[in-house]
């Protein structure tokens, strides 16, 4: 009697433990059922590596097929009808085996999910530095115009008929025709995106890829300022950047004509590059005992070095004198050590861009438009700089490394000129 005394509540204790054991186990088996398709849906193929099944409340069959390495890939058939089911999941599985024997990835990745690769390495290399300007631009191209169009498409099933209806559906949206460099661009991110699918193994090199057009309408010359209507310009800058009734003029207009003598004198793209120059960007070269101003720019075709007209000199001595936080300073402890940006104020605020200023001072001067009628913006500058550089004789291949453009650039652009330069010998 003691010893069933004694041996009863150890003996109960075991029944409960037991009890709650048995449940668990009950509990995750049903879990387990749970999680697999319906034994009646299920659909065996290829000796067992291809699974057919239904989803609950789904028409559709999935497939689930099995590598080389054990591992099992998922994926929808988009099919109701089982003997089509069968058919596309034979083919996910040939085609990935395939693939796998050719060592690239067993599955293929849509046009959306490289464009998403592509874009995220465009602006990896913008954030360390690494990349260029016109990345910018490849990434705006990509999410605005070619994942919009062929986003489910995979690339190697994109043909040239298909790059045929992307570029008339592209220039419907831009509603016009699209110049060279345009399609230059445009060109040049799609390649972007194939090169990432080849690189990530997710096609192979040898499969042709069809390419995107690079003729189009000839961009036209932006119109320049002749020599005398700089001289024009000049002598109204002198008046008009003490003409300010606001603070916002008395500040703006000393810099605004400051910044167009420095785009005059040395020939670099207006905002990318001349935005971005810093005091610790300009510095002193000495060639054969003469001093030269050297700047350092960094733009759409990578960084180079530039050697500004000495008058620049003078434009650095003005905008170093202004600046409240480098006033008193002489230029030649600023240059290449300050880490501040040039075009900044007097009381040190970097103006996000010139544009609206500059066209209210050429259209208060009078030279808004040329003999033609075309409309000159920033841009003008730089081409005046060009042209009057190859009427004075500078050869088109140091101008073109001076600029940062190719020569066949410069010959397409400025080739009118080549009879103007050799006027003396021609005549």
């Amino acid at each position: 009697m003691k010893q069933t005394q004694l041996t009863y509540p150890f003996a109960r204790s075991l029944q409960i433990t037991t009890a709650i054991a048995s449940a668990q186990r009950k509990i995750v088996a049903i879990a387990d059922y749970l999680q697999q398709p319906a034994q009646e849906t299920l659909h065996y193929l290829r000796d067992g590596e291809v699974v057919l099944y239904k989803r609950a409340r789904s028409r559709v069959w999935q497939c689930r097929y099995r590598l080389y390495n054990g591992a099992w890939v998922r994926v929808s058939t988009r099919k109701t009808a089982l003997e089509y089911a069968q058919q596309i999941a034979c083919d996910l599985y040939d085609e990935a085996r395939y693939r796998e024997r050719l060592g690239l990835a067993p599955v293929q990745k849509t046009f959306a999910e490289i464009a998403r690769i592509t874009v995220e390495e465009l602006q990896r290399d913008l954030t360390t530095g690494t990349g260029k300007k016109i990345y910018v631009d490849y990434i705006s191209i990509i999410e605005r115009y070619f994942v919009p169009f062929f986003g489910e498409r995979h690339l190697q099933n994109i043909k040239h008929d298909n790059i045929a209806e992307f570029e008339r559906w592209r220039n419907n949206k831009m509603q016009r025709k699209p110049k060279s460099s345009t399609l230059m661009n445009f060109a040049s991110a799609f390649n972007r995106v194939c090169t990432t699918a080849i690189q990530r193994g997710w096609i192979s090199e040898r499969v042709p890829l069809p390419k995107l057009s690079r003729k189009g309408e000839k961009g036209s010359v932006r119109p320049a300022f002749s020599a005398e209507e700089i001289a024009q310009l000049r002598a109204f800058m002198a008046t008009w950047e003490l003409q300010g009734t606001q603070e916002f003029d008395r500040l703006q207009r000393p810099l605004v004509c400051d910044y167009v003598e420095f785009l005059l004198l040395t020939g670099m793209r207006h905002g990318t590059e001349a935005m971005n120059v810093q005091w610790r960007d300009c510095e002193w070269y000495e060639y054969d005992k003469v001093r030269y101003l050297r700047v350092r720019v960094s733009g759409k075709t990578g960084e180079r070095y530039l050697i500004a007209k000495h008058e620049a000199v003078t434009v650095l001595q003005r905008l170093c004198s202004r600046q409240l936080d480098l006033a008193g300073q002489p230029l030649d402890a600023v240059l290449s050590r300050v880490n501040k940006y040039i075009f900044r104020n007097a009381n040190g605020l970097r103006p996000r861009t010139f544009n609206g200023m500059f066209m209210k001072l050429v259209r208060e001067c009078g030279l808004l438009t040329d003999g033609a009628g075309q409309r000159r913006t920033l841009y003008s500058l730089r081409h005046t700089y060009a042209t009057q550089e190859l009427l004075s004789g500078t050869d088109i291949h140091t101008l073109s490394k001076q600029m940062g453009n190719s020569v066949r650039m410069l010959e397409q652009h400025y080739s009118k000129l080549t009879a103007t330069m050799a006027a003396e010998r021609l005549a």
